[in-house]
């Protein structure tokens, strides 16, 4: 399947957008809508990480979402031309912590490297690249969304 892009400025009221581009891939992708939760988290974590806490010399950073489904896996990559930041060196949160005893954030990029089975960042120039990939199951023809099958290859 070939990629899919989607370009918007660092809005939070471009999540609806990006949700549904990512629920427009998925039918496309003849793909069981269950298994887009854990893409959807992920790209709200992520995506609202970037809108909330990182800057570019021109304001607002702009960013890009693809999509691709490849051997077997759905991979979702998220630019942004923001200040450089590497999520990935954030420490592990303590779980065990009590509520009040934890620091505000973290949590949610934690919860994307529990979701997806690869999460890798790199800086591309003035780019920050994160790329998340699970592996998927496409629907059997003529199965309703809840079967699923290997992929066909």
């Amino acid at each position: 399947m070939n990629e899919w892009r989607r370009s918007v400025p660092s809005d939070a009221a471009q999540l609806p957008v990006l949700t549904q581009f990512l629920q427009e891939f998925w039918s496309a992708a003849s793909l069981p809508s269950a298994q887009a939760m854990s893409f959807e988290l992920a790209l709200e974590e992520i995506f609202m990480n970037v809108v909330m806490h990182s800057s570019s010399v021109t304001g607002a950073p702009h960013i890009e979402v693809s999509l691709v489904l490849a051997g077997g896996a759905v991979v979702l990559t998220i630019e942004d031309d923001g200040a450089e930041f590497d999520p990935l060196t954030l420490p592990q949160p303590n779980l065990e912590a009590s509520l009040g005893e934890r620091p505000i954030g973290g949590l949610g990029v934690f919860l994307v490297r529990q979701l997806m089975d690869t999460v890798s960042y790199q800086r591309l120039g003035a780019t920050n690249r994160l790329r998340m990939s699970k592996h998927v199951e496409r629907l059997r023809e003529g199965t309703s969304q809840g079967a699923t099958g290997p992929i066909a290859k």
